[in-house]
């Protein structure tokens, strides 16, 4: 059978888990890595045993190539043949059976329904992935660790500075996440696109802010529980703070967002005289409505479903998010989207509810839980024409030709259009050959490649952005 067309319901393995806390360092008693495969993508899963001071077994879980956090474990039990755990906080456990000759464990993980055969094994250092592009210290320019306050909300937010070592006051730019709890590099696979970022402009003597999302390493508030419209007061928070700094110019700070992060500095543009330029990585020119709906033909036809299978796919989908989008009442919006799971699941193959994790409750219980959340109901509805409409300060948009989940065409057109709509004429959108969402050079442009490619973020996109703020922003 072709890869399945119900890969675009499936959540990614630490998607809602969301409030995890660095664990203590402590010292391990073994390590054992293994890679799960969620359709086309393979993610490393380490599960890390050590005592606790009362003598007891405790261990924490991580996924190396999404995030740095542990996450705890709490049940843990290893025998000489068999090695079982289950996290409460990410609704996932796991049973295996121990080879003691290869000392591999083979067995199932199980999240939210969905079951997935996975194989750990002993070892006695983690695995490295290469990634070049990563900055080392020491560097050419100065590094300063910073919080500040989002009054409105009362939280307060943790980043990084960077600052040329030249005489100020410098062009300043702010970082803004996509979707997702991120911390302040961006982290994902092991890629740090933010930092890689931060210190190709402050080489070039732009200073740069990065900061963690609230929720995430050293910044505080609920991340579950806000919306992009909440995160853009995080973004005008960050714009607040440089402003009250003597080596920053108040008249040349702008916002640089990457996907959501583009949403996020659209609407900080539209709505404060402080965000002086802004610049759009892969950021949304149509509704989140279309975004999600082209992305789901896009994906679901690289993973090789045929063209039946992708209009099923699209059209299920485009149910579930008129609903999310329309339905203001949240118990009836469940209800629907329910009904319409439900429906979808009986009439499915039995390969087919297998890769749903072959318990009907548990899918469409999980699938509701994630389409009715706060965040996603604004992202659907989210309609950047509002902003672009409302913008103008010099824009610079970038998408890159081979992006599957925010597609070029058609979100480039977006931009341009609100942009022109505001009479604004400082503005370039630019589509880039060659590169994905996370603006890697690709090979196949398939999302399985991005932990798989070495490049982090392609020198040629750094190169336009770098230019575009030095020859722009004077």
């Amino acid at each position: 059978m072709k890869k399945s067309i119900y890969v675009f319901l499936l959540m990614v393995l630490f998607g809602v888990c969301l409030f995890a806390q660095q664990a203590d360092q402590k010292k391990y008693e073994s390590l054992w890595e293994g890679k799960l495969k969620i359709s086309s993508m393979s993610l490393r899963l380490v599960l890390k045993i050590f005592k606790n001071n009362d003598g007891s077994t405790g261990a924490v879980l991580n996924s190396p190539d999404q995030t740095k956090q542990d996450f705890p474990v709490s049940f843990i039990s290893l025998t000489n043949d068999s090695l079982k755990f289950e996290s409460k906080m990410l609704t996932a456990s796991y049973a295996g059976k121990i080879n003691r000759d290869s000392m591999i464990s083979v067995g199932k993980f199980t999240q939210r329904g969905a079951s997935y055969n996975l194989a750990l094994k002993k070892v006695e250092k983690l695995s490295e992935v290469a990634r070049p592009q990563t900055p080392q210290k020491p560097y050419p320019y100065n590094e300063e660790e910073v919080t500040f306050e989002n009054k409105d909300a009362g939280i307060t937010l943790a980043g990084t500075l960077t600052l040329p070592k030249t005489v100020g006051p410098f062009t300043a730019v702010i970082l803004v996440t996509g979707s997702g709890p991120q911390d302040r590099d961006d982290t994902i696979f092991n890629h740090k696109p933010f930092l890689v970022i931060a210190d190709y402009l402050t080489r070039r003597g732009v200073a740069v802010l990065r900061y963690d999302d609230r929720g995430v390493g050293g910044s505080k508030g609920n991340y579950a529980s806000a919306t992009t419209a909440d995160f853009t007061t995080d973004a005008l928070a960050a714009a607040e703070y440089l402003r009250s700094r003597k080596d920053i110019d108040p008249n040349k700070i702008g916002i640089a967002g990457h996907s959501e992060g583009g949403a996020i500095a659209e609407m900080a543009a539209a709505n404060s005289d402080n965000v002086k330029f802004i610049i759009t990585i892969a950021g949304p020119g149509t509704t989140g409505e279309e975004i999600l709906l082209t992305q789901t033909k896009l994906i679901t036809k690289s993973e090789g479903a045929n063209d039946e299978a992708v209009e099923k796919a699209y059209n299920i989908n485009k149910m579930i998010y008129n609903i999310v989008a329309g339905e203001p009442d949240s118990a009836k919006a469940a209800e629907k989207i329910g009904a319409i799971l439900t429906d979808l699941f009986n009439k499915s193959t039995d390969e087919e509810k297998k890769q749903m994790g072959g318990d009907p409750a548990a899918f469409v219980n999980a699938t509701v839980k994630q389409v009715t959340n706060p965040w996603f109901r604004f992202f659907v509805r989210y309609d950047p024409q509002k902003y672009l409409e409302n913008i103008h300060v010099p824009v610079l948009a970038l998408n890159g030709e081979r992006d599957l989940q925010v597609y070029y065409k058609d979100n480039l057109a977006g931009i341009e259009k609100g942009l022109k709509a505001a009479a604004n004429s400082n503005f370039k959108c630019i589509a880039i050959p060659g590169l994905n969402h996370l603006f890697q050079t690709v090979k196949t442009g398939k999302i399985s490649e991005y932990g798989e490619l070495e490049e982090t973020f392609s020198p040629e996109a750094l190169k336009v952005i770098g230019d575009w703020i030095v020859n722009t922003i004077k």
